[in-house]
């Protein structure tokens, strides 16, 4: 019995087996089909990617046939780089130089002033005419150094603006006459002598000078550029003699008048500097916009402002005839010891001019806004560009001991307040 058991287990355990491997072969008879079908789907995938490519291939040998047929029979034209001759101007407003601001430069081996523009020299070196308004006169220390109200500067700080780029030097302003002619004839002398390279404008030695009409050029493409102030502070007798007026130019209708007309004549594209307008007051004044009307009918192309000490909007006028002209108002400061916000932002304009078989025309301009810097170290003064500065530098700038309302913000606000648009 327990025999027949153990035989009928062994048939059973047989049994499974055999449907057990039944399985198999049938699963893997199913995975040899899916792979199969995978396998011919693949190779006419295959086939059919091969069969476009070389589709795609024997058009783009016909394409390539084709434009070789063509560019031997015409050259395949190429983009042409922009005609004409071009010209960047930049300009800073007002290098104030106060007493502290000289002192700040002093060393031991005499006035050093490179720290005061080392932030935006780049800036100036890109340009092809970089103009500076040097407010105040460089007499000399013989004459000794003074500040406000009554100026008279180191001469080294002409060697600063030459070494940061600036090549036309403005020098009419309402502070020239302060150390009268022999402060003049200073400053002539050490820029004759010294840098004979850069244009100094405005002042003069003698009537003959007093006659000549500054004009760069470039490839053929000349610009002429005027320099007046409203008048002095000091000395003025010396421009109602004579003898003694040739001195100084300063804004008169006739003179201007005839002027621009020379600088016309002589150039493609005329450029006047007025030193003008109300100070510490952002807005435009009647007298800047009587000259500017003048301007205008005159023909002139741009007008580069400075005096206010403070920044003033930019402008683009057009006169009856069609003629239009670029106006910045005012510059503000770029180098100061003055006592209040506003003064410390400056800005440094920027216009791209262009002359080709179309004339001559303005391609592009903007402004670049500046904050005067005054550290709590010696030689501390410079100037930033204001894209630079920083809320760690606006906290540690020396004018905050007289105007608390001081900071980046302050300075971005008011660049937007006058500036709109133009101002990013």
């Amino acid at each position: 019995m327990e025999q027949k058991r153990k035989a009928g287990r062994n048939r059973r355990g047989r049994s499974k087996r055999r449907r057990e491997l039944q399985l198999r072969i049938e699963l893997l008879a199913a995975v040899a089909v899916v792979l199969t079908i995978i396998s011919i789907a693949v190779i006419q995938g295959s086939r059919a990617r091969a069969e476009q490519e070389a589709r795609e291939a024997a058009a783009q040998t016909e394409r390539i046939q084709k434009i070789r047929k063509s560019s031997e029979a015409t050259p395949v034209p190429t983009e042409e780089p922009e005609s004409g001759t071009v010209i960047q101007i930049r300009m800073v407003g007002d290098v104030i130089l106060h007493e502290d601001v000289c002192n700040s430069c002093l060393q031991n081996t005499g006035y050093q002033f490179d720290g005061l523009f080392c932030n935006i020299s780049g800036e100036i070196r890109e340009a092809d005419i970089a103009i500076a308004n040097q407010e105040t006169i460089l007499g000399g220390t013989g004459l000794g150094i003074t500040g406000w109200p009554e100026f008279n500067s180191p001469c080294e700080a002409g060697d600063a603006l030459v070494s940061a780029g600036f090549r036309v030097i403005l020098q009419a302003s309402n502070h020239t006459l302060d150390y009268g002619i022999e402060g003049v004839t200073n400053c002539l002398n050490y820029w004759k002598t010294t840098h004979p390279e850069a244009a100094v404008l405005g002042i003069h030695g003698d009537r003959q000078a007093a006659e000549e009409i500054y004009v760069y050029e470039k490839d053929g493409f000349r610009v002429a550029i005027l320099n007046y102030t409203y008048g002095t502070n000091l000395n003025e007798e010396l421009l109602q003699d004579e003898n003694t007026a040739y001195l100084l130019n300063v804004l008169d209708e006739e003179r201007v008048t005839a002027d621009v007309a020379r600088a016309k004549e002589m150039a493609d594209f005329v450029i006047v500097c007025p030193h003008w307008g109300i100070e510490d007051d952002n807005n435009v004044c009647s007298e800047q916009q009587y000259w500017c009307d003048l301007f205008l009918s005159l023909g002139v192309d741009l007008v580069l402002g400075a005096h206010p000490h403070v920044i003033q909007p930019v402008e683009m006028k057009m006169g009856e005839n069609g003629h239009q002209m670029l106006v910045y108002y005012s510059l503000g400061n770029c180098v100061s010891n003055q006592e209040h916000a506003y003064a410390m932002v400056g800005a440094m304009a920027e216009v791209t001019i262009r002359k080709d078989q179309e004339g001559v025309h303005i391609d592009k301009y903007g402004i670049e806004p500046l904050v005067t810097h005054e550290g709590q170290n010696p030689q501390s003064f410079t100037t930033y560009l204001l894209r630079d500065y920083t809320e760690e530098l606006a906290g540690s700038n020396g004018i905050l001991q007289d105007d608390s309302s001081f900071s980046l913000q302050y300075c971005q606000n008011l660049c937007r307040e006058v500036f709109g648009n133009l101002y990013q």
